[in-house]
């Protein structure tokens, strides 16, 4: 369990940090995120110090998990943050995010979420398409603002990761096309309202190699050199994230290997570099309790039928994606292979297939791996509350997003009149 850095046994008992998850399960109920403070706080520090002397910002990518209280602990520790819509700035305020270290991407952005950053003033627009750049230009124009911008380029680099969440190759709506780039950088020193500052890219998510994020540098540094011979200053280059983590095999590089890679890559240059890490931050700092409702065996296949449910857990259904499911409690007994599975009325609604488990009813088995794209993706399909969400941080225990009621569901609904 060396990946689970702050989850580990005693006595047979799985423990988050001091507290055993069967206290948590106690009090708050299941199903829940449960998400380790230090672990949080431990990744970010790798990165911050895998950097040494060179010029940096590191900006959190709010969609890995968006809890207010996760941001505020990243903002009390220097973070920055990387945004794809108006909710996602909402929340970095409301958590003491610092709007001047806020890079905002995505390729839709109303004129409100254009409006509301630059009435924050946060610190680049990460703009997606000439059509996005004209809006902008437009709308800070209407609030007597300049808008501080990047192209996001798509360099045409395949990332080796799952299809739907590979962002830089040509097929993809993600960033402008290489070979268009240098004319929308030109266009953009002629607009008035748009300030040019930095360049960028973001090639995929859940990378396990270093060779995809190299090869894209090395594009967007020649691209650089382009730009600067037409007088087009960069103050910034921004590298994105993507930064795969462990959640079975998979070895990828560990933090300090990334950003030195980047490092060394840039090393000539001086802008400052700004990464876009999301899942490496949060991903193995959390995981969903669960509590075993119901088992079946049938000639096929055993089943553990379980509280949490593709609604709570997306992953699975969605990516496919494997996350390590451990019994809270060991025993000595002989296991079997099971499919653990949720309530929800939908084939495709599993946590984990074929694990070799030992589960009685009531049990609690802890899907691991949940920190990022667990609650962040959650929905309230089959009119399912969305869990709780609770921070240990040590012996501390605080519960950082109450479970939602049914009445919280259909509060907004109205009968017609």
């Amino acid at each position: 369990m060396s990946h689970f850095s702050s989850f580990h046994y005693r006595d047979n008992q799985l423990f988050a940090e001091e507290i055993p998850l069967t206290a948590i399960a106690a009090e708050f109920g299941t199903p829940c995120y449960v998400y380790s403070n230090t672990a949080i706080r431990t990744a970010y520090q790798a990165f911050a110090r895998a950097f040494g002397q060179r010029r940096h910002l590191i900006c959190y990518a709010v969609k890995a998990n968006s809890n207010i209280a996760i941001l505020n602990l990243l903002a009390r520790l220097g973070s920055g943050f990387d945004i794809v819509s108006g909710g996602e700035l909402q929340r970095v305020l409301k958590a003491g995010g610092d709007p001047q270290k806020t890079v905002f991407s995505g390729v839709g952005k109303t004129s409100e979420e254009m409006r509301a950053a630059l009435a924050a003033h946060i610190l680049c627009f990460n703009v997606e398409s000439e059509m996005e750049l004209l809006a902008l230009n437009e709308i800070a124009g209407q609030a007597g603002k300049t808008a501080p911008v990047s192209l996001r380029v798509n360099p045409d680099v395949d990332a080796n990761t799952h299809p739907y969440i590979s962002t830089g190759m040509k097929e993809n709506k993600f960033g402008i096309p290489a070979a268009e780039v240098e004319r929308i950088y030109t266009l953009a020193q002629q607009l008035p309202n748009i300030q040019v500052s930095g360049l960028d890219c973001h090639i995929g998510s859940q990378l396990t190699e270093i060779a995809p994020f190299i090869e894209a540098a090395h594009k967007m540094l020649d691209l650089l050199a382009r730009l600067q011979t037409k007088g087009i200053a960069i103050s910034h280059l921004d590298l994105g994230g993507g930064l795969g983590v462990r959640y079975d095999q998979e070895t990828p590089p560990s933090i300090e290997e990334y950003v030195k890679a980047l490092c060394t890559a840039t090393e000539n240059h001086p802008q400052q570099l700004i990464i876009e890490p999301g899942r490496s931050m949060v991903g193995n700092a959390g995981l969903l309790l669960t509590r075993v409702h119901y088992l079946k065996h049938t000639p096929q296949r055993n089943f553990a039928i379980v509280d949490a449910a593709m609604n709570d857990m997306l992953r699975p259904a969605l990516y496919q994606a494997y996350h390590s499911i451990l019994p809270v409690n060991k025993r000595a007994e002989e296991t079997k292979a099971y499919q653990v599975v949720g309530p929800v009325c939908e084939t495709g609604d599993f946590l984990g297939h074929d694990r070799n488990l030992a589960p009685e009813k009531d049990d609690l088995l802890a899907v691991m791996s949940a920190g990022a794209y667990g609650m962040s993706m959650s929905s309230n399909y089959n009119t399912r509350p969305r869990a709780a969400e609770i921070m240990v941080d040590g012996s501390s225990v605080h519960l950082i997003r109450a479970r939602e009621t049914v009445e919280d569901l259909y509060a907004l609904e109205k009968l017609p009149t």
